[in-house]
């Protein structure tokens, strides 16, 4: 990979950390502003909301104006979003400024996928998104750890002054290296010449098979992130732990899933992507079900790390399968793709929230377990005749 990869994975590591930094912060601000857990959530929700809903407009911009130039301004935008959140007075500001930092960072890691996509084959993507995501999974491991130590000895005001330089710094570097690979390279035609956005959507919603990943990939985000948002919130109820530890501990996700990416390899010797699916999702399934159980500081960190490895083995099946919805416009499909992702996260946060409230989490948990299992033997339905059709979408 060149220098480009590692610019945009850069991006992708700040991105990841400020997507999860709340999962540890969630307690704090609750308290701070006088409402319950669920109340709180308003603002994971409304940055997961618009991070979800902005990508349609990222990937036709990606495709037609420069990956490296598209990821610039949502850096910029991204790093305006945070000092504004660092200085918000109430709860109503800061899920305003959380909702506009959501629409800088929908332009990051899916036109950063689409790059991918375009300057790798398919039978290596697999190991190329992972190492990728593996820059993601390290920013989702300093997020909540970070926020939460943080929060802990300052405010947690502060961690958006560190994104808000972070991202600003981001966005100088990213236009240096796009100017830089501009200046040198040939001009080659937009693969997105003569196709028109709407009529891209389109196509991709028509397609039964490109259906079945979107939602899938959106009962993914309401399942798995629309809980695990709270799980943070649980183990201060549960444990009453400090905001530090709270975040160290969830760091265990991000870990999980970077020790799933430097095993792919070997997995892939193993496994095929029906088997990635069946047992992400079963260690998924085992997951939540025994999450209610864990009364031990030390075990919920290790249970955090498995979850960690069964969600990306689930999600990478996805993501791969999804970057090849729309070759001649990868940047759209995979915006729909992050687009269903997100938006899935954002009703699932608030829905979860309400039967938490109302049944607790312990018995939540093990509703969600359920309900992942069933999505997991749906999709390797799906997954198992697309596979004996060896055919890519007609669209």
């Amino acid at each position: 990979m060149d220098l480009r990869f590692y610019v945009l994975a850069t991006a992708a590591f700040l991105s990841g950390a400020n997507l999860r930094v709340f999962d540890s912060l969630l307690p704090n601000i609750a308290a701070e502003y006088g409402v319950s857990h669920a109340g709180a959530a308003i603002v994971v929700a409304a940055f997961t909301l618009s991070y979800g809903l902005f990508q349609i407009f990222y990937g036709p911009i990606g495709d037609r104006y420069g990956r490296l130039r598209t990821v610039s301004i949502a850096t910029a935008i991204v790093s305006i979003g945070s000092i504004g959140s660092a200085f918000a007075q109430n709860l109503d500001w800061l899920t305003a400024l959380r909702f506009l930092t959501g629409i800088g960072a929908a332009g990051i890691i899916p036109v950063s996928l689409a790059w991918i996509g375009d300057e790798t084959d398919y039978k290596n993507r697999q190991v190329s998104l992972g190492n990728f995501i593996s820059f993601i999974l390290l920013g989702q491991i300093f997020g909540p750890s970070l926020g939460g130590t943080l929060a802990e000895v300052s405010s947690w005001r502060t961690i958006f002054y560190f994104f808000s330089v972070a991202f600003f710094i981001m966005t100088v570097i990213l236009l240096m290296v796009d100017l830089s690979y501009r200046a040198s390279a040939r001009p080659k035609p937009s693969i997105s010449a003569g196709v028109h956005p709407a009529k891209t959507y389109l196509s991709i919603l028509k397609n039964a098979w490109c259906r079945s990943i979107l939602i899938a990939v959106f009962l993914e985000g309401a399942l798995f992130y629309g809980s695990f948002a709270f799980v943070g919130a649980w183990i201060q109820t549960e444990l009453n732990l400090s905001y530090m530890t709270i975040g160290i501990l969830l760091s265990g996700f991000g870990l999980g899933g970077v020790l799933y990416t430097i095993s792919i390899r070997k997995l892939q010797t193993i496994l095929d992507e029906v088997g990635f699916v069946a047992v992400g999702v079963s260690i998924l399934f085992v997951f939540f079900l025994g999450l209610p159980m864990m009364d031990v500081t030390a075990l919920i960190g290790g249970w955090c790390v498995v979850g960690g490895v069964g969600f990306y083995m689930f999600h990478n099946t996805l993501q791969t399968k999804a970057t090849e919805m729309y070759p001649k416009a990868r940047g759209t499909a995979i915006s729909v793709f992050a687009m269903s992702l997100f938006s899935g996260q954002a009703i699932g946060t608030i829905s979860f929230g309400a039967l938490s409230a109302a049944y607790g989490y312990s018995s939540s948990f093990m509703a969600v377990a359920v309900c992942m299992l069933a999505l997991g033997g749906l999709f390797m339905t799906k997954l198992r005749t697309n596979l004996r059709s060896n055919q890519p979408p007609e669209i």
